[in-house]
């Protein structure tokens, strides 16, 4: 660190390098939340980002100077001078470490952002039965909307805050013509004061956890049984719990787990078997004995006994509808509204209800968003 005329070194290049792993942890899980295919991109940014914030909150109170809780300004009248003073006087002199707006800014973000985090571990758990917490979804698979909704408006918030600051960067940068744009970049602000030093051990501990949030995200973007996205519902075997429904309705298609539909379109289905689909269904394809067998077998594994994702919203969205197929159903078309409807026409898939294509492991039973990989 080279000592500059008129500028004073704030950000050393490890509290930088955690500022933009910040920043783009978190956009990068946003936007990735809105494409399902991208799911494991979403889940590993966002344990990056939970990571580098734990980082954050201890640096607050072992970090070198500007960068801890006790330099920041809090106080409503700070904030209230602050901006009275950027109004006022276009050149004011600017602080060498956190304003009263980044100050209060620092704190949003570590707040909204560790309610994200855990409500997204949380929600990981109950809603996707996956990661360290899957274990929830056998008991509090009802709190899925609840979560959901804690965690989306979180995140919408946390966006609108991360635009104010940058807005305010910019008015700063353009404006007041601080530089306050690169200070992030090179380390140094166009103020008074004291250059920030920063010890051996501390730089080793940031290090630490940039090498950390490095190896963290590979960890889980290469394995996907990993304690962080163990799936807690393992592959069925259709053709040991129940053969006939194995053979039989499988000589034609692949088997579709029951538990995507419930129990009275599974009855729908079998008292219509006259027209299965278009085709006829005789007791020279499937004797009495057999149809009975795989009834018993569907109506015991059907969507009111599962806690899966697809089978609680499908049921949650149905109302009194009870169709015979999943694409019926308004959670089925919720979720596949965004696709671009010339997927369904691909020689791959041909038709709404191949799930298998783009559901990997689909005909084990297995519904993971980690494993949705859509042909094009």
């Amino acid at each position: 660190m080279n000592k500059i005329n008129g500028k004073v070194f704030v950000w050393p290049l490890c509290t930088r390098m955690i500022h933009w792993i910040i920043a783009s942890s978190f956009t990068i899980a946003f936007i990735t939340s809105f494409n399902k295919e991208y799911f494991t991109l979403h889940i590993a940014f966002g344990y990056v980002f939970g990571v580098v914030l734990s980082f954050r909150i201890i640096w607050g109170f072992i970090g070198p100077s500007y960068a801890t809780f006790n330099t920041f300004q809090l106080q409503f009248y700070d904030l209230k001078h602050y901006f009275a003073e950027k109004m006022k006087d276009r050149w004011r002199k600017i602080y060498p470490g956190h304003n009263p707006a980044s100050s209060w800014f620092t704190i949003i973000v570590l707040s909204l952002g560790y309610i994200i985090v855990l409500g997204g571990i949380l929600l990981y758990g109950i809603q996707e039965g996956s990661g360290p917490l899957a274990f929830l979804n056998a008991y509090y698979y009802n709190s899925s909307y609840a979560l959901l909704s804690l965690h989306t408006y979180m995140s919408f918030l946390l966006v609108l805050s991360a635009t104010v600051h940058i807005i305010g960067v910019l008015i700063e940068q353009f404006y007041h013509k601080t530089h306050m744009l690169f200070a992030m970049i090179s380390g140094y602000k166009n103020c008074e004061g004291k250059d920030t030093k920063i010890s051996q051990m501390r730089n080793i501990f940031a290090y630490g956890v940039i090498a950390l949030s490095v190896s963290l995200f590979y960890f889980i973007m290469s394995d996907s049984e990993s304690i962080l996205t163990k799936n807690r519902f393992q592959k069925i075997d259709f053709k040991q719990e129940n053969s006939i429904f194995y053979e039989k309705c499988g000589k034609c298609h692949k088997n579709y787990p029951p538990y995507m539909l419930p129990n009275e379109s599974w009855v729908k289905l079998f008292d219509g078997l006259e027209n299965h689909f278009g085709e006829k269904i005789t007791e020279n394809n499937i004797s009495k004995s057999e149809q009975v067998s795989i009834k018993n077998y569907v109506l015991s594994h059907s969507s009111e006994t599962s806690t899966r994702k697809i089978s609680f919203k499908t049921l949650d969205s149905l109302g009194d509808m009870r169709p015979l197929s999943i694409t019926k159903s308004p959670y089925w078309r919720a979720s596949h509204k965004d696709i671009d409807p010339t997927i369904f026409k691909n020689p791959l898939v041909k038709d709404k209800s191949n799930c298998f294509v783009c559901h990997h492991n689909f005909e084990y039973g297995i519904f993971d968003n980690n494993l949705i990989k859509i042909p094009r």
